[in-house]
């Protein structure tokens, strides 16, 4: 093993593959910070350069540009409310609070380091545990898939606190359009009314800009004179102390986000969004955060925490069935293979026995692209600030543009364009009467995989729904699912519980000090008298 890592560490030293993922991480980077610009698409574009590179160089360059780029997609999230992925989605509120709040760039640090950590987590799964996760996801059928995806649904329970009636009617329509184009198992098109191009549906890129950056402008350009709302604020001087203190208290959820993150990434065909979704969540139902001055920007920064270093962790973890048995974890992956087979290297069991070197080279690959994210994305923050700078006016204006640049470039169309505009008024109707945004895009994303695993179940066993519950990993996964639908309840129960219990101290407290007070006056009276 030794000497296997010896002979990868050549390979990774030669300098056209540093050099090839220097120019691969500034790649991620810039098509990670532009709303509509995701990963899969970077990884597509790398695709023709890769034809000109060695094995290694071009998986290097695949590696760490999704390395890059998802973490890029927290930047629009947290400076203009416009998520660059659809994991960032989850949390999307949460970073453009702390920014309006003047804690942008903390936001921004925490959840840099927080996906260093992620990913270096799930690089030593994908090192030490590969064989073995790679064997428990491929007893997972259409049976397992199913309750994972709504597993996934129940996170907007709990994405949606205080509010889940609201969450749940938010998470309705976003399954509704879920719904639009081509039936999952006949073919028959539904809710397209005569349009060709609603064939494929409605694209959640389109919808999530929408949704969070067209509705922020309308919101802004509607508001009243003295209700206008305040320019946020990105102060990057001084944020790397407190971003690694802010780290440590959160330690926990780091770890928590990287666990769920390398478990449910390496489930071949749910990646890093969901892992996402439901790290949030936990986060979100088992904080502990208590009530104070600032509780609620602490909340969101552990929130996250646990959601970013999901996210990363996810990455990393969707290579294990793609080594391990030539099984996409992701859509990055499923190109990465494409690139491998071109290259002459067939994932599987053979890349474990006779091409180990490169297999240990994606081994440290994987290690360097999220060491190297760490320097490459605090000067990512630091430069971002300059947006902020911008007048509100022009900035409102590069929104709606860049806004409108991102939807049409997912298929070079402008039905995604006009769908864009219709989510952006959509959003800001749901605002308007309280009902949340991110259970939206939940719906959007996971709605076709719920249909289709679910339709593929019931066509095998001629509509027997008992195997949906007599198979062991399903009953497990159905009593996750139960537990997050009871946790919002009762952990609003205890939350009460807990502040009445502090309120019910203080008045103890305050009633101690005033008998205190009133026998130490009694006292000083009788000494006058004496």
């Amino acid at each position: 093993m030794i000497e296997n890592f010896g002979s990868a560490l050549e390979l990774v030293a030669d300098p056209t593959t540093i050099l090839v993922m220097i120019l691969a991480a500034l790649f991620g980077l810039v098509i990670g910070s532009l709303p509509g610009m995701t990963a899969t698409l970077a990884a597509a574009l790398l695709v023709p350069f890769t034809f000109f590179l060695d094995p290694v160089p071009a998986i290097a360059a695949i590696i760490t540009m999704s390395a890059m780029a998802i973490f890029a997609g927290d930047v629009p999230s947290a400076l203009l409310r416009i998520p660059g992925t659809p994991s960032s989605a989850a949390y999307t509120e949460d970073a453009f609070a702390l920014t309006r709040n003047g804690k942008g760039a903390l936001g921004l640090g925490v959840s840099l380091v927080a996906s260093v950590f992620g990913g270096l987590f799930g690089s030593i799964m994908l090192i030490f545990v590969s064989p073995i996760l790679g064997e428990f996801a491929l007893r997972f059928t259409s049976y397992e898939y199913f309750w994972v995806a709504v597993l996934g649904l129940t996170a907007a329970v709990i994405v949606s606190k205080g509010a889940q009636l609201k969450g749940g009617i938010a998470l309705m329509v976003g399954l509704l359009v879920s719904t639009v184009g081509l039936d999952v198992t006949l073919g028959f098109p539904r809710f397209t009314f005569g349009e060709d191009q609603l064939y494929r549906g409605v694209d959640f890129i389109a919808a999530m800009i929408g949704l969070f950056g067209l509705s922020e402008v309308l919101r802004a350009v509607t508001a009243k004179k003295g209700e206008s709302m305040p320019i946020p604020r990105l102060e990057g001087a001084g944020t790397l102390r407190p971003t690694f203190r802010a780290i440590w208290r959160n330690k926990g959820r780091v770890g928590s986000g990287s666990i769920i993150g390398g478990i449910v990434g390496a489930l071949p065909g749910a990646g890093a969004d969901i892992a996402a979704w439901i790290a949030y969540a936990f986060t979100r139902s088992t904080s502990r955060v208590r009530p104070g001055k600032n509780s609620a920007d602490d909340q969101r920064i552990e929130a996250i925490s646990g959601a970013s270093s999901a996210n990363n962790a996810g990455i990393a973890s969707a290579y294990v069935p793609t080594l391990a048995f030539g099984i996409p974890g992701d859509t990055i992956t499923a190109i990465l293979i494409g690139v491998l087979l071109v290259k002459g290297i067939t994932p599987g069991p053979d890349l474990f026995l006779y091409q180990t070197d490169t297999l240990y080279s994606l081994y440290i690959i994987f290690i360097i692209a999220n060491l190297l994210l760490l320097p490459l994305g605090f000067l990512l923050i630091r430069a971002s600030g300059f947006v902020l700078r911008i007048p509100r006016s022009v900035l409102m204006g590069l929104i709606v543009s860049i806004s409108i640049c991102g939807a049409f470039a997912i298929n070079n169309g402008y039905l995604e364009v006009g769908l864009m505009v219709i989510f952006g008024v959509i959003g800001y109707l749901f605002e308007k009467g309280g009902i949340p945004l991110a259970p939206v895009v939940l719906g959007i994303v996971l709605g076709p995989i719920v249909e289709r695993t679910f339709m593929q179940s019931v066509i095998k066993t001629n509509w027997d729904l008992t195997e949906f519950f007599t198979r062991p990993i399903s009953a497990i996964l159905i009593v996750l699912v139960i537990l997050a639908i009871a946790s919002a309840p009762m952990m609003g129960w205890l939350g009460r519980r807990a502040e009445r219990a502090t309120a019910l101290k203080a008045a103890q407290d305050q009633a101690a000090g005033a008998d205190t007070d009133g026998h130490g006056g009694t006292d000083d009276d009788a000494d006058v008298t004496a």
